[in-house]
């Protein structure tokens, strides 16, 4: 049966590969914009937001031309929005989270009101953690996470209610318990597949997500201030980035159809899965594993770029031909979240005694885009995005690179709240782009004419 099972799965792969086979040029012959973006790079225009803002060009004497990357959360500059960083605080994502969800900068009473409702949301319903994380390990965190957040329909009293305040409710529980549904889906991992011991210590109400994160990852619970700030950072710069990208776009489209709060988050957390979104960072990690198991001086930067173009032929690493960490649909010279993180890559590589590798990461960063310009047509400049240095950073926090992904949707359930909950309120139509069939008509055939 295993043989039958074998051959017959084979010929009916060939059969679904051949007709689902669409011939290139036909994209150009009937303008289609794929991935919904122009041959410059420039998104097709499908919705309003006030949410996020993403600008990576400048306008000089009427041309659009490439500038450094802007990130941009209701208004205010990421780079402003992190300057208190330096005071080595801990719940900016909370402060950020506020900012995303409600409109406006919260004041001290505002934030602390906040934090506490947080803290009311942040357990678990009772035995939810053994019945539906501990009892069903997944080895893949985010699959883990989908199907616990998709279980916590069974457990809303009104999950069905598309009402701004009930979803707000809905959304906010989310946000607070999202930590410990991703940690103990790690930790079910870790022990059942991992043969490791299992810890399950419960989220404080007067720590911050970052916090708390590290708390509840780690046996003993310690960590650093600097690794708390870091990781707050990291969740800060994960939380929004318009509605264009593949995740909150899927909660727009779910949301449109009128479903309930829990299904579109999860069909959200299954497009961040993918390795071409938010898993990217998991890859730039093998990847720069690979780098140095291949390279044995890895300040030799003509060895680099040979090894870099064998990426780019499919010859090197995954054989995909992709360079995980560099590149991104909108930003051209810069990615601005990359910018901040890379500063404090810098302290943190320092402080491990990781510097050496660090400069391998900066030399890669500087190589690339050469690289990608000699080998392949660019219709945009390319440079390092917020997944080149993120895996690096949270490699250095010692978080296991299951957890990865599972952080990014952590600190992503804030935006893609907000866009549930600005689709709602704009009352939009469900979202249905058109699709061009080019298939030949055909005349049905009987059993017996069928050759």
């Amino acid at each position: 049966m295993e043989q039958f099972e074998s051959n017959i799965l084979y010929e009916y792969s060939k059969m679904t590969e051949e007709s689902s086979l669409i011939k290139p040029e036909l994209y150009s012959e009937y303008e289609v914009k794929r991935g919904l973006r122009d041959l410059d790079g420039k998104g097709v225009l499908v919705g309003l937001t006030e949410i996020g803002e993403i600008q990576a060009y400048m306008m000089a004497e009427g041309k659009r031309i490439p500038g450094p990357g802007q990130l941009i959360y209701r208004g205010y500059d990421i780079d402003d929005l992190v300057k208190g960083f330096s005071g080595g605080h801990c719940n900016r994502f909370e402060e950020t989270a506020y900012l995303l969800l409600f409109g406006q900068l919260p004041d001290q009473n505002a934030q602390n009101d906040f934090q506490q409702l947080l803290a009311l949301y942040q357990n678990l319903p009772e035995e939810f953690a053994r019945k539906m994380i501990l009892n069903a390990p997944s080895k893949d965190i985010m699959n883990a996470l989908a199907r616990s957040v998709l279980a916590l329909y069974s457990f809303d009293d009104n999950p069905d209610d598309t009402s701004v305040t009930n979803v707000l409710k809905q959304c906010i529980k989310l946000v607070a318990c999202f930590p410990s549904l991703a940690v103990y889906g790690y930790q079910a991992f870790s022990h059942y597949h991992g043969n490791q011991s299992l810890y399950i210590h419960s989220p404080r109400a007067d720590l911050s997500t970052a916090e708390n994160i590290l708390s509840m990852l780690r046996p003993d619970s310690k960590y650093t201030k600097l690794e708390a700030t870091l990781l707050d950072l990291a969740l800060v710069l994960h939380a929004e980035h318009g509605g264009g990208n593949s995740s909150s776009f899927m909660t727009h489209v779910a949301t449109s159809t009128g479903t309930d709060t829990y299904s579109v988050i999860a069909a959200a957390i299954g497009a961040l899965k993918g390795p071409r979104h938010g898993g990217a960072n998991v890859k730039v990690v093998h990847m720069f594993e690979d780098i140095k198991d291949t390279l044995r001086d890895w300040s030799d930067e003509e060895a680099i770029e040979r090894y870099l173009t064998q990426v780019l032929a499919k010859e090197a690493f995954d054989r995909t031909g992709l360079i995980y960490g560099i590149g991104h649909a909108v930003y051209s010279i810069s990615d601005p979240r990359a910018v901040i993180l890379k500063d404090y890559v810098a302290q943190l590589a320092r402080e491990k005694g990781l510097e050496d590798e660090f400069k391998l990461y900066e030399t890669v960063e500087r190589l690339a885009p050469q690289v990608i310009a000699k080998v392949s047509k660019m219709y945009k400049g390319v440079s390092a995005n917020v997944d080149f240095y993120s895996g690096f950073v949270y490699r250095m926090l010692n978080i296991p690179e299951e957890m990865f992904t599972p952080i990014f949707a952590i600190s992503r359930i804030v935006g893609w709240s907000a866009h549930r909950i600005e689709e709602i309120v704009n009352k939009g139509k469900i979202i249905r782009p058109a699709y061009k069939s080019v298939a030949p008509r055909r005349n049905y055939l009987t059993m017996n004419e069928r050759p």
